[in-house]
């Protein structure tokens, strides 16, 4: 008796060691020793040792009892281990335990969260009575699946319905359903439900915390400040929302602000929160930020938290900042196939093709596990860089590995790499052959090769395969009618035409004007010193030239650039002006930035869809190949 109590307390305060050895010196053991034993080992975070353990007993001759099947199948749950749990709930139903109602929840919440919800809603069906933790694991267990969160709060109705009082983990549950689902609506009558009925969210963090996800995913960013404020016992995850929605909602100050608060509070910061906050920051750009967070990381010293580290990895070369990412990189106390991988595509997106591939080749001489992502990084950077020997070489060595499964990013990247060669028949040949069906992206790449080599046959047959899949986009419909055009028909360019309405800029900001005036004035300047021309044939060609040369002002890299021109960019004439641009650069604007980091004497780096261009002294870093 006395052993077994001192097995639950040294598990119960973390001492596993010593309760082993109280177990292993025990003369005699009962269902009570075992049980004691697999609790320890499951609070502790360790679920394979407690079903270990259960086997053992098993051995041993000692008969399961509730609490026993009831902790064995728990930890089949934690571990993702669904045979196990068959196999234990089918020796539940041999002894009638699946009908005591600890072990069918259980045995439901392990169902769940092995994403089988099916299984988990006819162990439910067949339990005599359900109580509030039944219908707790049943509504959490929806909400585990994704696609199933309306489930989650069709249950929530029905247990109120059969008179069953929620609480806090009901409503947590609940409010995470409408979080998924990104139903502000019903968010707000539980929110309400919840002030109406007196169960304050202040002393409940987790509900509160919940509350304060739901308004940040639906961008209610006051509402969630409001429930933020009430918390009287702010954690990590409620002061990490927050600070994560005002950073994505592009409030930096507020987001900052909050950091410094959270900064002086008594909660400890983890790497999470770091690793996210830089992640925001790489997203937009912001090098300044980015390298304050990184000097915070090493003042906390969490900069060797590995998430952390390759969040700063990311940050820099997201910025533009090669140096400063190859520097960090080398001196990085740990590598994994994360840190390898992010460098890697940093590379590609520089157009540093040949480095891209040269690491990849040092992680392979040093046993990294490659992962798929890893291929597609290397892929992708030999793309940028026109490395068709080395890509090639790359694609053959991951079809041979039968670990490795082809997904159609692999693809593609061959596909761009061929084609951008003018191989455009290999790569539609690739494409057919494909072990799945190809998408319009793939398709798309095939097309906007076959303009650029003038391959209308082709085109005409890639075109109908893409009218077809995606009839409503009207990106194809512009390239089929710029391809027509430049092959000289007319008509069929014209009909393509009407089918969709050009968009070209945006005249909405104060400053338009001024921008346009500066622009128009910087073009200026370059054709008397530079002999610019414009590349009319990315404008739309349905207009007179002078109109041409003015769509093409309306560009939004001009215009951003224009932005900065306007706002001090000509008198400041150090650093580098940053673009972010979510579609793939021009020719003309290409041309164009070229020309203007000349005339300017500055720098220009541009991050589009696919790469980053870094204009300086009139060239630019992708060698005109993108």
């Amino acid at each position: 008796m006395l052993n077994n109590d001192l097995i639950d307390l040294y598990g119960k305060c973390g001492r596993m060691g010593v309760s082993r050895k109280v177990f292993d010196r025990m003369p005699q053991r009962n269902v009570v020793s075992w049980t004691a034993l697999m609790c320890g080992h499951l609070q502790n975070g360790n679920a394979e040792a407690s079903l270990t353990c259960f086997c053992q007993m098993r051995r041993s001759g000692v008969e399961p009892n509730e609490f026993t099947l009831s902790t064995s199948v728990k930890a089949c749950g934690v571990a993702g281990i669904l045979d196990h749990g068959m196999q234990i709930h089918g020796l539940s139903s041999k002894t009638g335990f699946d009908s005591v109602c600890v072990v069918g929840n259980c045995i439901i919440d392990m169902y769940a969260k092995c994403g089988r919800i099916d299984e988990a809603a006819r162990m439910c069906n067949t339990m005599p009575s359900m109580n509030l933790i039944s219908w707790n694991v049943m509504i959490a267990g929806h909400v585990l699946e994704n696609n199933d969160a309306g489930k989650a709060l069709v249950l929530f109705r029905e247990m109120q319905e059969a008179g069953e009082v929620p609480d806090e983990y009901t409503f947590t549950s609940t409010l995470k359903a409408c979080n998924r689902l990104g139903d502000i609506k019903r968010g707000n009558q539980i929110h309400a439900f919840l002030t109406t009925s007196g169960f304050g969210v202040s002393g409940r963090p987790a509900v509160a915390g919940s509350l304060v996800d739901l308004y940040v995913k639906c961008q209610n960013m006051s509402e969630a400040q409001k429930v933020f404020d009430q918390i009287e016992d702010k954690n990590v995850i409620s002061w990490s929302a927050l600070i994560l929605g005002y950073a994505r909602e592009e409030n930096l100050r507020q987001a900052m602000e909050l950091f410094k608060q959270l900064e002086e509070s008594t909660v400890q910061v983890d790497g999470f929160v770091l690793s996210s906050l830089i992640g925001v920051f790489a997203d937009f750009a912001l090098s300044e930020q980015g390298k304050q967070m990184h000097a915070y990381t090493i003042k906390l010293s969490c900069s060797r938290d590995i998430s952390v580290a390759n969040s700063i990895l990311d940050m820099y070369l997201k910025c533009g900042l090669t140096d400063e990412a190859e520097k960090f990189f080398s001196e990085m106390a740990a590598k994994n196939v994360v840190s390898w991988t992010v460098m890697i595509t940093g590379f590609g997106k520089h157009g540093l093709g040949k480095e891209a591939v040269s690491l990849f080749k040092e992680m392979q001489l040093q046993n990294v596990e490659l992962d798929s992502v890893t291929y597609l990084a290397v892929l992708s950077a030999c793309s940028h860089s026109g490395l068709i020997d080395e890509s090639q070489e790359i694609f053959s060595g991951l079809c041979a590995d039968r670990r490795k499964k082809l997904q159609v990013e692999h693809y593609s990247c061959m596909v761009d790499v061929l084609s951008r060669a003018g191989r455009i028949r290999e790569a539609k040949i690739l494409i057919e052959s494909m072990q799945m069906n190809p998408t319009v992206g793939i398709w798309q790449t095939l097309l906007s090769a076959c303009r650029v080599h003038g391959d209308l046959e082709t085109s005409q047959q890639v075109g109908e395969i893409l009218m077809k899949m995606d009839e409503l986009n009207p990106v194809n419909y512009v390239m089929m009618s710029n391809i027509y055009l430049e092959a000289g028909y007319w008509r069929e360019s014209q009909k393509i035409r009407a089918e969709v309405k050009e968009k070209s800029g945006d005249d909405t900001h104060p400053l338009i004007d001024s921008i346009h005036d500066t622009l128009k004035e910087m073009e200026n300047r370059m054709k008397e010193e530079l002999g610019y021309v414009n590349q009319v044939r990315f404008a739309l060609h349905d207009v007179e030239e002078e109109s041409k040369a003015e769509s093409l002002r309306g560009h939004s890299e001009k215009l951003a650039i224009g932005l900065a021109l306007v706002s001090g960019g000509l008198e400041r004439k150090e650093g580098v002006i940053r673009i972010f641009k979510n579609l793939r650069i021009c020719g003309d604007c290409h041309e164009y930035i070229k020309g203007l980091s000349k005339v300017l004497n500055m720098t220009f780096m541009i991050r589009d869809a696919n790469r980053f261009h870094k204009f300086r002294d009139g060239l630019c870093s992708c060698k005109d190949y993108w």
